[in-house]
């Protein structure tokens, strides 16, 4: 079924509720009336919607009634207008909760709390979209825009910001891949669904999303986890309703998913339950043992405090502890307190009338009387949302997109019987062990934000930070290819042993792999017929396209290459050598010789004598050293040729003697 026939199922639906809602109730309305009042009325109608017995509602409900008698016995706000309460209760069901909801609509509220449900959240956006009554929605629905719910205001952080703080988290751990488990409903798909898309900025991805419906029972969780166990992603990250959300550990504890090596993430959700404990006892506490989860960061405050302190005496209460949409939940009866006295120091007026759209509806088949327009709502919704004021939460107000301002979350650690703070996440400064309103007085930059955390205590008594992932029960080995050639075969080739090939890139492959901490399951696949050489470069193009996981062989690492694939560090060399064969020989006296042959030293000698014959000639009758009987010239000339092999120096002195003496007989003979 796609959205818009789903969305027209929805109207069809809603118009038959309002349709058997308003015979009941359509008696206490007038057709075409106006019912004006004064500018300052004695009494303004609120309505709140939510689940009373649920983990949210529990806290909810006691505080919205504190806050509204907190308004009501204030003499600085409203003055002499009093605030009448109608609550009403969506029992956790999509049919009852809009019933419920459109009854609340047809008692002339002029603004409404609620509801925390996302489904019923997005049907009763449509209906004061229509009737122009503000919506302050404790929903977390990132999908609740304000540009398609004009008077739908979140009272709560948006789950918008609660996704990237966990794509943070992914990030900071340097995991790749997350199994994502959620209920399958408006609040969890659309929460996943911003995930994904805030994991794949950070070049991340959601590798599985198991989702499951709500109300599920305990054997479809326990299918769904078999499941999700078998996968590669050994971080989990859970979305799911407060309610049915410790079903999901302790089926995961039974099928031993919180030892060593799991991580889970979970969302608001769990610091809720948790939150409205008194303590949190030792079964519980043996299920969440290294679980990360986030809660609505609320600054420590004096009022924060005092509101604590309170809670014991507040009426009607059935939890001894109260968690983060408590504090929300009275912000915003503030909040809308001080706005409606703005509206009305402004000149506003509660009026309502009859729309012309409904009244041709009620001609046409269904009686819509009671549903009248809040003709001055746009003002008191603009009012709204300009306001700032300082609550238990801190600052409070919205931004363009009506959301509250300053969306922060607390990163905690469960260890013991008890939650750590293990750091801050915000929207402005990200990642931090600094209280996000600390940072906000700063100007943002790297250098005076610490980007950390503290220790985490992870599943299985640990400090050490999980792996993220293991090969799967369920997966193949490696594809390796393997170059089967012709020539070379000692550096690869095909073998009949287990492997199915040898060689040497083979056992440098084998080595490597078994210095690695875990296993890595692995078949070697042959490429090439054995008949003729493949192509490495075909090879290198088929392991680029998937067509297999890595190549093992004596492949040359070329520029063009490294562009499409990424190769191990080079473990041989391949450049231009010089192989020659190599003899054994015995030492001898004559070695000397050895570098030169016969011929090459008959020439030496040669031009050894021709050398001393030379220098006779031209020295003999000058110089007396060269004189004498013919035995002594003869001892001379030798000697001197043989000299010049190991005293050249002499041989160029000589030499330049000669040409001194040529230059002084030239000389002589001109004068």
């Amino acid at each position: 079924m796609d959205r818009k026939t789903a969305s027209g199922h929805r109207k069809v639906v809603l118009l038959l509720l309002i349709s058997c809602l308003c015979v009941a109730v359509g008696d206490t309305a007038k057709n075409g009336s106006l019912e004006a009042v004064s500018s300052r009325p004695s009494e303004v109608n609120v309505g709140a919607l939510f689940t009373w017995d649920s983990v949210i509602g529990r806290s909810l409900g006691p505080t919205i009634v504190a806050a509204i008698e907190d308004v009501n016995s204030d003499n600085t706000v409203l003055k002499d207008v009093r605030i009448k309460l109608t609550l009403q209760d969506t029992n956790c069901s999509g049919f009852l909760g809009t019933v419920e909801a459109m009854e609340l609509m047809g008692k002339d509220v002029v603004a409404v709390l609620g509801p925390q449900s996302s489904s019923i959240a997005h049907l009763i956006s449509h209906v004061v979209n229509e009737l122009h009554v503000p919506l302050l929605s404790f929903a977390t629905d990132p999908t609740l825009s304000s540009l398609q719910y004009p008077y739908s205001l979140r009272a709560i952080t948006s789950d918008y910001f609660q996704m990237y703080s966990i794509a943070d988290l992914i990030e900071y751990f340097n995991w790749r891949e997350v199994v994502a488990i959620f209920v399958d409903d408006d609040y969890g798909r659309n929460g996943i669904s911003v995930l994904s898309d805030a994991l794949a900025k950070n070049r991340a991805k959601i590798s599985y999303k198991a989702a499951f419906q709500p109300g599920a029972s305990i054997s479809d969780i326990n299918n769904l986890l078999v499941k999700v166990n078998l996968l590669e992603s050994r971080v989990y990250v859970v979305h799911v309703n407060p309610d049915s959300g410790l079903d999901i550990f302790s089926t995961a504890k039974r099928l031993g998913m919180l030892n060593s090596g799991y991580v889970w993430i979970a969302t608001d959700w769990l610091p809720s339950v948790l939150d409205s404990l008194e303590t949190i006892d030792s079964k519980t506490a043996d299920l969440l043992q290294g679980v990360v989860a986030l809660r609505h960061h609320t600054p420590d405050s004096d009022q924060k405090k005092n509101f604590g302190s309170r809670w014991a005496s507040i009426k009607n209460k059935q939890t001894t502890k109260f968690h983060s949409y408590a504090l929300f939940a009275y912000d915003s009866v503030w909040l809308l307190a001080r706005a409606l006295d703005d509206f009305f120091n402004a000149g506003g007026n509660i009026r309502f009338s009859n729309d012309p759209a409904l009244r041709r509806t009620n001609q046409s088949a269904l009686n819509l009387e009671s549903l009248r327009v809040f003709e001055q709502g746009q003002k008191l919704l603009d009012i709204l949302t300009a306001m700032n004021i300082t609550g238990l939460t801190g600052e409070v107000g919205f931004d363009s997109e009506k959301n509250l301002i300053h969306p922060a979350f607390d990163v905690l650690n469960i260890g013991g019987n008890g939650m750590r703070t293990i750091g801050y996440w915000s929207n402005y400064s990200g990642l931090s062990v600094v209280t996000p309103e600390t940072l906000y007085s700063k100007p943002l930059n790297g250098s005076n934000i610490d980007r950390r955390l503290y220790s985490v205590l992870w599943p299985g008594e640990t400090t050490e930070k999980p792996r993220g992932w293991v090969f799967p029960n369920n997966g193949k080995p490696l594809q390796i290819a393997v170059p089967y050639r012709v020539t070379y075969p000692d550096f690869v080739t095909k073998d009949k042993s287990p492997l199915g090939v040898r060689g040497y890139c083979i056992d440098v492959f084998e080595a490597a792999v078994q210095f690695l901490p875990y296993p890595v399951p692995h078949q070697y696949v042959l490429y090439g017929d054995g008949r003729r050489n493949p192509s490495f470069g075909n090879l290198v193009n088929d392991v680029s396209q998937n067509k297999f996981d890595a190549a093992v062989g004596d492949i040359t690492i070329t520029t063009n290459r490294t562009r499409i694939v990424d190769f191990t560090q080079p473990f041989m060399e391949s450049g231009l050598v010089v192989v020659a064969p190599v003899k054994e020989t015995k030492s001898s006296p004559w070695s000397f010789l050895m570098p030169f042959t016969w011929q090459m030293w008959v020439v030496t000698g040669t031009f050894f004598v021709f050398v001393g014959a030379v220098v006779w000639i031209l020295e003999h009758r000058l110089n007396t050293e060269f004189r004498g009987p013919p035995r002594q010239q003869l001892i001379t000339v030798f000697s001197f040729s043989f000299s010049t092999m190991f005293f050249a120096h002499r041989c160029f002195s000589i030499l330049l003697d000669f040409r001194a003496s040529s230059v002084e007989a030239a000389n002589f003979g001109r004068n």
